[in-house]
């Protein structure tokens, strides 16, 4: 009989629980997926890269044998040495914030998660390192008590193996449950599988989740707190079958990048929106761009205004308008800058020196600003510096949409200078501009507006052509987020127009 003597996880009242205290495995009962590869491929590419994830891959069927068919405690010690073995642990503990929370959110299961969110203790039990899910589950789920698996370190690194008593499964659960409960009774329990067992039968009621692949996951809006930022490579969870066709095609992904970006270096710019059509990049342009200006004394050059999606916003941008337009933006790597087939320019965050830059360019041509502050991944946020409302009244918002199909091509904690080359490995990428109106003089600070009101309205503008929400996050908050670090970049203040 084993499991299926208690009752189903549908039987279990939720109303009147406030004060219950509950326990839930977590693989296979708080998520719907018993499969832990997934999460552990996330952490091996992210902190290892792809050698490491090929590492983990070679590993997983002397896992899987183990994990299924003759013991889970010494299948999750293999998977654990392969993806952790050097590793730091400040990388991993980097990992568990800024990946995992969004692949796990997009896991829970509906009905374990009707009763574990009625209680007013949360306990949560797993065979998954601590390390890895604490931050999502504490941060995110609301619970009180992580228990899991303890990880061996040595100065500040991963060894591989796993703390005494062990990898936390069967007795080893019961066993840390005593210790943090006592004689107190848990008032809820809830398993998938015989070996969660032992620490159900200490709990005065205790519900089976059977497995039910076709169950449809809690819709991430039901969450207590939703999962803003996100800083992973990986756009689909890397099973084994997806991590192998990750592996694959990087080399001959980061060759198509190559070529991708030469186009733009090499090939005068009314030819490059063909040949990049050609391998495979699509670009579509809604709206109507303004058409280029003749300088005189009455018409200043044009300020377009777009959400930062990846570097390859400006050089897109000055693709569909046939002409090359130099980029502004506060943060912008040394490489990243050598290999802009556009004009970049990187401001110092002093005033007075930005402003004498900005007139500069202005008073050469039209000019792009993408402000850092959004990402692909994160509801709308636009920093767009009141700096340029006071510069110029010819300001053209651009609302940028972009499709990837296999990486993401921004990162605040990883290697900022490959940022480009992921965006250009995926296969199909798409990117979708559109040219909204010109602000009227009613917006403009000549007609009394400030430079806020006209910098919050180009944002406001560009968030609802994206069907986004504008929030209160600032770039600080981003980085802290992600990358626990307040975004600051030093630069050389001598700067260069390259012009």
């Amino acid at each position: 009989m084993g499991i299926i003597i208690f009752p189903t996880i549908e039987k279990c009242i939720s109303e009147g629980r406030a004060r219950d205290t509950i326990v839930a495995n977590m693989d296979g009962t708080l998520l719907r997926s018993k499969a832990p590869f997934t999460y552990f491929a996330l952490v091996a590419f992210d902190v290892g890269g792809i050698l490491r994830l090929l590492f983990l891959l070679l590993v997983s069927p002397f896992f899987s044998i183990f994990y299924y068919f003759i013991s889970e405690s010494v299948g999750l010690q293999v998977i654990i040495f392969a993806t952790f073995v050097g590793m730091k642990i400040s990388d991993i503990e980097s990992a568990a914030h800024a990946v995992l929370p969004k692949f796990y959110s997009e896991d829970i299961h509906p009905e374990s998660w009707r009763v574990f969110s009625s209680c007013g203790k949360r306990c949560v039990l797993t065979s998954t390192p601590r390390i890895m899910v604490e931050p999502f589950l504490k941060d995110y789920l609301g619970v009180d008590i992580v228990l899991g698996t303890e990880i061996e370190t040595y100065k500040g690194r991963a060894t591989g193996f796993v703390r005494l008593p062990g990898v936390l499964i069967g007795k080893n659960k019961a066993n840390a449950l005593r210790r943090i409960f006592g004689e107190t009774q848990p008032g809820i329990g809830l398993g998938n599988c015989d070996t969660e067992i032992p620490y159900m039968t200490l709990c005065k009621e205790s519900y089976y989740v059977p497995r039910n692949p076709r169950i449809k996951a809690l819709c991430i809006n039901k969450l207590p707190k939703p999962i803003i930022f996100y800083d992973g490579r990986l756009i689909k969870k890397p099973t084994p079958l997806m991590s192998l066709l990750i592996i694959l095609w990087i080399p001959f992904g980061f060759l198509l990048a190559c070529v991708r970006l030469s186009v733009t270096s090499l090939l005068p710019i009314p030819l490059q929106y063909y040949v990049l059509l050609a391998t495979g990049i699509r670009l579509t342009i809604k709206g109507t761009p303004p058409p280029r200006i003749k300088k005189s004394k009455d018409q200043s050059s044009v300020l377009f205004v777009s959400c930062h999606r990846t570097l390859c916003d400006p050089v897109f941008l000055s693709v569909l308008l046939s002409r090359s337009i130099p980029a502004v933006t506060y943060s912008l790597s040394r490489f990243s800058e050598i290999i802009s087939p556009i004009k970049t320019v990187r401001l110092t965050r002093e005033r007075a020196s930005d402003a004498s830059i900005i007139k500069q360019l202005l008073e050469k041509g039209d000019l792009i600003i993408f402000p850092e502050g959004t990402t692909s991944r994160e509801p709308f946020l636009l920093r767009f510096s009141s700096l340029f409302a006071e510069l110029t009244d010819e300001i053209v918002p651009v609302a940028m949409e972009n499709k990837m199909n296999m990486f993401h091509g921004t990162t605040t904690r990883g290697w900022k200078w490959m940022d480009a080359f992921f965006f250009l490995m995926n296969p199909r990428p798409t990117y979708e501009i559109t040219f909204l109106n010109k602000l009227s003089y009613e917006f403009t600070c000549k007609s009394g507006k400030s430079s806020h009101e006209v910098a919050n309205y180009v944002q406001k503008v560009i968030a609802e052509t994206l069907s986004y929400e504008c929030t209160t996050f600032t770039r600080k908050d981003k980085y802290m987020a992600l990358a626990r670090n307040d975004g600051t970049v030093v630069t050389n203040t001598s700067l260069k127009l390259y012009m």
